[in-house]
């Protein structure tokens, strides 16, 4: 009687609706990133124009300009089409080059003759004129200097189209790049469609920086990504960048902003899932001096708590309500008295989703276009 009292308590605890969805699209995110880890492992080429269709994810196709027509055919027909196309034409352009240039050169001779047996006259015949002294045989230099010579429809110059304009990015000049950093043990593939959503709405500037997975310390990787946005800035030309961190990334981007002068370089920080006041969450981990770094009672952490009066850098924060990583859900959020902050929340998924979902990058997009305003927007948001 009594195992049968048991059983009907099992039956009764129902899980949520919600949580068993959002644990599901945790999972197939995993095993979907597990299969594009490989892809981001080597660093990105510095410069590469993201104003491009990326393609889709994992895709090794060319880039294409926003709104050029796909080609049709797969890629190896193409190019032999193309070279065939090349080859026929340069053939016909060399057949025909030998018989035009002989019959231009030959027109040109006749042509210079009369010109000269019109110019010079006749000495044997009457009443002819002297020939003019060296000093004053205007006629005679122009002899040497021979007219332009007819070119035919063959010879002229070809107009090419102009290559279209690139879309400025966020539809706006002054926008300035954005730099995509990634969590712990991660790398940029993680951002593989939050870079595509931002890339189709105009962004053109999109960095995705790696840091080694041996990092050991958030101070030395803040200052490689100091480091790294000088040098973006130097190559782009523009005096600020955006950052988007997902997990341990927005951390390494706060600390560099609040605690190493970032702020001067750096216009708005967006984080995704980061223990801004730091995470209890899997214990054992704390061996890895990172994660230690992470814990609430962690220098690190206490340093960001310090006063940063100064500070001009603008921070969104995205915090899920089942976010299993973050303990408690609420240390995501940036807490803090001298900096301008908006915290946002979202419902219904977890702490893989924050990068992939299409509402939270809706959601990032209208951050980094409104982020020119600053001005703090304190409460929560809910977006999915």
């Amino acid at each position: 009687m009594e195992t049968v009292r048991r059983l009907r308590n099992v039956c009764d605890l129902r899980v949520p609706t919600v949580l068993l969805r959002a644990t599901a699209l945790e999972l197939a995110i995993l095993a979907g990133h597990v299969l594009l880890y490989p892809s981001g492992l080597i660093q990105e080429r510095p410069g590469a124009d993201l104003s491009q269709d990326p393609g889709p994810p994992g895709g090794s196709g060319t880039p294409r300009p926003l709104g050029a027509p796909r080609a049709s055919g797969s890629p190896r027909k193409r190019d032999r089409d193309q070279g065939t196309d090349h080859l026929d034409k340069a053939r016909e352009d060399k057949r025909g080059s030998g018989v035009t240039a002989d019959r231009h050169r030959d027109q040109d001779r006749h042509r210079d003759q009369d010109r000269v047996r019109d110019a010079v006259p006749d000495r044997s015949t009457a009443g002819a004129a002297p020939p003019p002294s060296r000093g004053t045989a205007p006629a005679a230099r122009k002899l040497k200097t021979a007219p332009p010579r007819a070119r035919g429809p063959e010879h002229r110059t070809r107009k090419t189209a102009p290559l279209p304009t690139p879309l400025a990015a966020g539809g706006h000049p002054g926008h300035p790049p954005v730099v995509l950093l990634h969590g712990f043990v991660d790398n940029r593939s993680v951002f593989v469609l939050l870079r595509r959503s931002l890339a189709r709405h105009g962004w053109r500037h999109l960095e995705c920086l790696n840091y080694s997975p041996l990092t050991c310390d958030i101070r030395a990787a803040a200052e490689l990504l100091g480091r790294h946005i000088e040098e973006i800035c130097a190559r782009t030309g523009r005096s600020e960048v955006d950052i988007v961190g997902h997990s341990l990334g927005g951390l390494i981007a706060r600390y560099y902003a609040q605690c190493l002068g970032g702020d001067l370089r750096v216009r708005t920080i967006v984080t995704l899932g980061t223990p801004h006041s730091g995470t209890t969450v899997a214990p054992l981990a704390s061996a890895h001096p990172i994660v230690r770094q992470m814990r609430p009672d962690s220098d690190v952490i206490e340093e960001l708590r310090g006063p940063a009066p100064d500070c001009r850098t603008r921070f969104v924060s995205f915090w899920s309500d089942l976010d299993q990583l973050m303990t408690p859900v609420e240390t995501a959020r940036v807490e803090h008295p001298d900096l301008i902050t908006e915290n946002v929340r979202v419902s219904g998924i977890g702490h893989l989703a924050l990068p992939v979902h299409p509402a939270v990058a809706a959601r990032i997009r209208q951050s980094l276009e409104g982020s020119g305003s600053g001005t703090s927007a304190p409460g929560v948001v809910s977006v999915a």
